[in-house]
């Protein structure tokens, strides 16, 4: 198997696994194409085409496209032709590449296995448009309308616009963490967005709340007091499940090092797989590869673990040499410690 066919393979069993379905933005993200902040960006129709953000050209998106076909129908796999639409405010279909046809890219893959309720769900969902998307941006900007600013911009026909111009202004600002009471006051308001800021150290977006209609609001928040204890208890519950869950999960990851590493100390790998697996900490162990335990990114986890424990990497970076320097200098190192954890205790 080439590389190629064998990084997309990997890529889709592995977004297979966790949702029973694979997109063709599974795998240009699972072979490291692109980055999920550069979906994002596309999605807020900020970009013409997802081929201008990615590190390759659009003949290689296609060929990736093309292999994960191959290995669908091989799996007896079922195609879902799906519609994308951007989250700005004229909700113009997104482009995959900048010349040539994309069609293939808007194809899901299902699972047979997936029921016929989920694949009705699964339907539904992809039909609709997606959220309005908001964006507080950290620079300096204008609005291609009115030449004024604001905190908020909307993209609008691939320009910035402000809340006023884009008949936005009226909506009141309920920022996240009170997931009801989200939930609630978007469904009560009949127009809403998402607002979301890009983190620079994460390189992402992420979202800090919504916009809604003061009168939902209102609403919104009479409805949680009135069930406000069954409330608490169910995310009482649903905290100790999720606890539960990250120790079977790390549990079965660090298992999962010593199997591949069978050198490492077990004590390492426990460490390396709590680190990783921690929840919301964005990194390669919480991973859709990580979560099903892909060969490669329960790999990648134990390299960052050893490029910050055994090597001088961090100390590097702190003296100011570049982060692409520093890890030519560590590779050898890395190859080291990783040769003699493959080799049985």
């Amino acid at each position: 198997m080439a590389k190629l066919d064998r990084r997309v393979v990997e890529a889709a069993e592995a977004a297979l696994a966790q949702r029973k379905f694979v997109t063709a933005i599974d795998v240009l993200t699972g072979v490291r194409w692109l980055h999920t902040r550069h979906v994002d960006t596309w999605r807020q129709g900020r970009a013409d085409t997802l081929e201008q953000l990615a590190a390759v050209d659009g003949a290689k998106m296609a060929d990736a496209v093309a292999i994960l076909r191959r290995w669908a129908e091989e799996r007896g796999l079922v195609p879902s032709e799906t519609p994308y639409v951007s989250a700005s405010r004229d909700r113009g279909p997104l482009r995959f590449l900048t010349d040539g046809d994309d069609a293939a890219f808007r194809i899901h893959w299902i699972s047979p296995e997936m029921s016929e309720a989920r694949r009705r769900q699964l339907a539904e969902r992809q039909a609709k448009a997606p959220d309005l998307m908001v964006v507080e941006p950290l620079k300096a900007w204008e609005c291609a309308e009115c030449r004024d600013t604001g905190p908020y911009l909307i993209m609008e026909e691939g320009a910035p616009h402000c809340l006023t111009c884009a008949d936005l202004d009226h909506l009141v600002f309920l920022p996240a963490g009170n997931a009801a009471l989200s939930r609630r006051a978007k469904k009560e308001s009949g127009l809403a967005a998402v607002v979301v800021r890009f983190n620079s150290r994460r390189r992402r977006y992420e979202r800090l709340g919504i916009l809604v209609e003061e009168a939902a609001l209102a609403l919104a928040e009479e409805q949680c007091l009135a069930d406000e204890e069954v409330r608490l208890r169910r995310r009482e519950r649903d905290r100790e499940r999720r606890a539960e869950e990250d120790v079977r999960f790390q549990a079965g990851m660090a298992a999962e090092i010593v199997r591949l590493f069978p050198g490492c100390p077990p004590e390492r790998a426990g460490e390396i797989a709590r680190h990783a697996g921690q929840r919301g900490s964005g990194r390669v162990g919480r991973t859709a590869a990580a979560r099903v335990l892909d060969e490669n990114a329960v790999t990648l986890a134990v390299i960052a673990s050893v490029r910050h424990l055994d090597t001088d990497y961090d100390r590097m970076l702190m003296s100011g040499v570049p982060r692409t320097e520093a890890r030519d200098r560590i590779r050898t190192d890395i190859d080291r410690v990783l040769g003699a954890w493959r080799a049985p205790a």
